[in-house]
């Protein structure tokens, strides 16, 4: 017999505003061990028509085991105080009991751009990394999550902060840059000002950039237009991030 540790698979599903898709995960290397499965995000996307969507992904992997959740939300003790792009029928809702309820699983729940930060945190671009770790998404809005010495601040929503005049979500989104068909330099210059305003709030060892621009064929382009004092790198696990840190964080607990 070898030491090679036995996987501790963990079912993780990323709800999100167009798709919840979901996949075995293996948290202890941050491997897939099955295809991903996704169903459109029903519409309206409504607690209980998101449950019924969930229950379908529960049991096309005949799953029985711990289960990790996002929610495109804020998210405090299980409950739902926001919601983005999903029903507002969902703040204020107890989203972890309803999903253990519909599904007879346990389940824990998290913000998505803070599963996605975990994932980048432990298996991704800060794999093995010390110290504070700033993951941003600039994508239709700014996500973002903290995670200091391999432990998650949760809820952080750096994209709500105040700057020049609007928030920072507002300024240097990718929607933005769509938004006003402003060329990649003068984006850039957008996202320095918004990583500028990072560095001086936190001052963070590593800030790992997610989003379309994290593309290699694109970071090769952008990346180079970015300065700051910290490490910066672009993110590496794409789409599968919220799926594999929603499972990392319901290994245990």
């Amino acid at each position: 017999m070898g030491n090679k540790k036995k996987p501790k698979v963990v079912l993780g599903l990323d709800i999100g505003g167009t798709g919840i898709k979901g996949a075995l995960v293996d948290t202890r290397t941050g491997e897939l061990v099955a295809p991903r499965h996704r169903i459109p995000t029903p519409q309206p996307a409504t607690p209980k028509a998101v449950a019924q969507t969930v229950v379908e992904i529960v049991e096309h992997f005949k799953w029985k085991g711990r289960m990790g959740c996002t929610l495109p939300a804020r998210v405090r003790n299980g409950i739902a105080e926001t919601a983005t792009n999903i029903d507002d029928a969902w703040i204020g809702k107890k989203a972890t009991k309803l999903f253990g309820k519909k599904t007879g699983l346990r389940v824990r729940l998290l913000n998505d751009a803070d599963a996605a930060g975990l994932a980048e945190a432990h298996f991704g671009a800060g794999k093995g990394k010390n110290g504070s770790i700033a993951v941003l998404t600039f994508g239709t809005g700014v996500g973002s999550a903290l995670i200091m010495d391999g432990t998650l601040v949760p809820n952080t929503e750096f994209g709500q902060l105040w700057l020049n005049g609007t928030t920072l979500e507002k300024w240097s989104a990718n929607s933005v840059r769509e938004q006003h068909e402003l060329s990649w330099e003068a984006w850039a210059e957008r996202v320095q000002d918004a990583l500028d305003h990072i560095e001086y709030i936190l001052a963070p060892d590593l800030i790992v950039i997610g989003g379309g621009v994290s593309k290699p064929h694109r970071w090769q382009q952008f990346g180079r237009l970015l300065k700051t004092n910290a490490k910066l790198v672009p993110a590496r696990l794409a789409n599968e991030a919220g799926i594999i840190g929603a499972a990392w964080y319901a290994r245990k607990g």
